[in-house]
């Protein structure tokens, strides 16, 4: 795959008044429908976060959508309300950093799955396409989990800097630097997207860490030529895994930019998205699992 140009170097209880033995009282009314020891349900604990899940990349998909089935149960929500939790949750001292870890790590173990189930696992590099901000960051800690797991991974910053915008961001692009199996790339305009695109079929999975819920109109190089490279791809075969939404397809209302990604499984957080349940969203987003990232419940409550 060319490479246009590379980055700079989670016994029982007596009750009180107990009759002695061998006495005997009235029976008190309805007693006799009234169990001694009624049965407590059993409270169920919930899983571990992603990154602190030690059994997460043996999971199949199935199995990792049992595990985050309390999250796939949630009632769905727009972009604007998941951003609004996200940043309750760490007004409520829940840090940014640990939420884009959980992230990043449920991303790697899902398209770890996916790999494994098709097919594709060390056939070839997984390619991460990652945009400046916060889900371009879930790519960058996506790839250091994919790599500490064996893979051999290209992480591709898709942007006009060279740096990520985001805090965090910038701060998991820069955990990258010697990490072994990870070669990173920066691409800063239209013309070295294509040409990282040439080798594309040569992909085992291509993830879109492009844009996530703040992702807004039409898309702008050297994004648009990025999305462009997903969809060669995909008709090339390679699977397509998509960071909290594909890129390009609204979260609230489902409606859809021109490019727009089609992915075979996108790996959604803290709730399902409205978006992604509308018909038009739901077309491209295949196969959608939501996993929990540390968001408080009461961090959905405006």
């Amino acid at each position: 795959m060319p490479t246009p140009r590379r980055a700079p170097a989670k016994p029982a209880d007596k009750a009180a008044g107990a009759v002695p033995a061998g006495s005997s009282v009235p029976a008190a009314p309805n007693s006799a429908a009234a169990p001694v020891d009624a049965p407590v349900a059993a409270v169920v604990p919930p899983p571990p976060l992603p990154a602190d899940d030690a059994e997460l990349f043996g999971m199949g998909l199935d199995a990792l959508a049992q595990r985050w089935a309390r999250s796939m149960q949630n009632a769905p929500i727009g972009a604007e309300a998941m951003r609004g939790a996200d940043r309750r949750a760490q007004s409520m001292g829940v840090m940014s950093i640990r939420l884009m870890e959980h992230a990043g790590c449920a991303v790697a173990a899902a398209t770890m799955a996916l790999a494994q189930e098709t097919g594709r696992w060390g056939k070839g590099p997984i390619l991460i396409l990652c945009g400046p901000g916060n889900n371009g960051g879930d790519g960058f800690v996506a790839a250091r989990h994919l790599a500490r797991h064996g893979a051999r991974v290209v992480a591709v910053l898709v942007a006009s800097e060279g740096r990520p915008a985001g805090r965090d961001a910038l701060r998991n692009w820069d955990r990258l630097e010697g990490e072994e199996h990870v070669e990173r790339i920066h691409t800063a305009v239209a013309r070295d997207v294509a040409i990282l695109g040439q080798g594309v079929e040569k992909a085992a999975v291509v993830v879109d860490a492009l844009l996530g819920t703040g992702g807004e109109g039409p898309l702008r190089e050297p994004i648009r030529s990025a999305v462009e490279v997903i969809a060669k791809a995909r008709r090339a075969a390679i699977p397509i895994v998509a960071v909290d939404t594909p890129t390009a397809v609204d979260l609230t209302s489902g409606d859809l930019s021109d490019p727009v990604v089609q992915a075979h499984l996108t790996v959604t957080f803290h709730r399902p998205k409205i978006g992604l349940l509308a018909r038009r969203g739901a077309a491209v987003a295949g196969r959608v699992l939501v996993a929990p990232i540390g968001i408080p419940q009461e961090a959905d409550r405006g």
